[in-house]
């Protein structure tokens, strides 16, 4: 059994460029070993900068090189599924950015190859990997705050550039896709409900015909979500949940360490006081690869965040977008 991951990594993306080939090289189980762009000029200099011994001429040559295990995948959101389909397909193991597909009949598709080809697929949600989430999930279930009753949510960044990627309809550009799914996501992860009910407003850009916000209302069972997301607003992220005798707060839920540091204030009626918990110097990417490799590699462990939580978290982005 081999001690090392090799990756392949389709694409120069800025996320792959800035957080997640630098992770997988950090990781104590994983190295990129070849690198593929549409541009090859491209290519090599982003081999050159992360330390990657080979570049492929396409796509295609990557997934079929006998020297790669797994590919990540950076693509524009629109490829996510036909690329991972084709790595399947190919035999090697994928971890694809979120959202992994366009839609929730997608997924399914994902999930049923998987099964077929006994390779693993994963979506790259970092969060699920940040213990600030197992702490704030621990609190919960504790009663910490008595019986949860809200959970409250934000996440917006301003980009009205008509050529960025986010802008790009047939791409799958627009808010809810690319920042919409944390706020569900990581409710699901703190509380391990899933949702009952979607209600949201969504306004388009009449330029790029992509959803610049969404105002969304979210019920469970025992609690309801209310979030926005949007990509004309200043940059902000937040996640509150408010129990009966007390609430919690995330500072940076989603990026900490870009936004804002990973801090998590607790106040129970019981003593009026802010209890404060910060997370330093922790490496969610990192954590989110060496998850992927040690299973790969045998490990006792399970994957954080299974396709099957993917679906679930799909169908309530489509819902969302339906109401656009």
């Amino acid at each position: 059994m081999p001690e090392m991951i090799r990756w392949g990594v389709l694409g120069a993306a800025n996320i792959a460029d800035k957080f997640v080939v630098p992770a997988i090289q950090r990781s104590r189980n994983g190295r990129v070993t070849h690198v593929a762009a549409r541009d090859g000029v491209r290519a090599q200099a982003f081999a050159a900068k992360h330390d990657i011994p080979a570049t492929c001429a396409s796509y295609d040559a990557l997934l079929h090189s006998d020297d790669v295990d797994a590919v990540y995948i950076p693509l524009p959101t629109a490829s996510h599924f036909d690329w991972c389909r084709k790595a399947l397909e190919a035999g090697k193991h994928v971890l694809c950015e979120k959202p992994i597909a366009m839609n929730a009949v997608q997924v399914r598709e994902l999930i049923a190859l998987r099964d077929a080809t006994g390779l693993l697929c994963v979506e790259a949600f970092m969060v699920a990997h940040h213990p600030q989430w197992r702490y704030v999930r621990e609190r919960l279930a504790a009663g910490v705050i008595g019986k949860l009753e809200h959970v409250e949510g934000s996440f917006t960044y301003f980009n009205d550039d008509p050529d960025a990627l986010k802008n790009n309809r047939d791409l799958g550009g627009g808010g809810v896709r690319d920042i919409g799914v944390y706020p569900v996501v990581t409710t699901r992860i703190a509380t391990g409900a899933e949702p009952l009910d979607v209600r949201a407003a969504v306004t388009i850009d009449p330029r790029y015909g992509t959803d610049k916000l969404a105002v969304c209302d979210v019920r469970f069972d025992a609690f309801s979500l209310h979030f926005y997301c949007g990509t004309q607003r200043a940059r902000r992220q937040s996640m509150v949940f408010h129990g009966t005798r007390g609430w919690i707060a995330l500072d940076a839920p989603f990026n900490p360490g870009v936004y804002d540091c990973a801090r998590v204030r607790t106040r129970t009626d019981s003593t009026g006081e802010v209890e404060t918990v910060t997370f330093d110097d922790t490496d969610q990417y990192r954590s989110m690869v060496e998850n992927f490799c040690s299973k790969l590699l045998g490990e006792d462990t399970e994957i954080a965040f299974a396709l099957e939580s993917s679906l679930a978290n799909q169908a309530v982005i489509d819902r969302i977008l339906s109401f656009a």
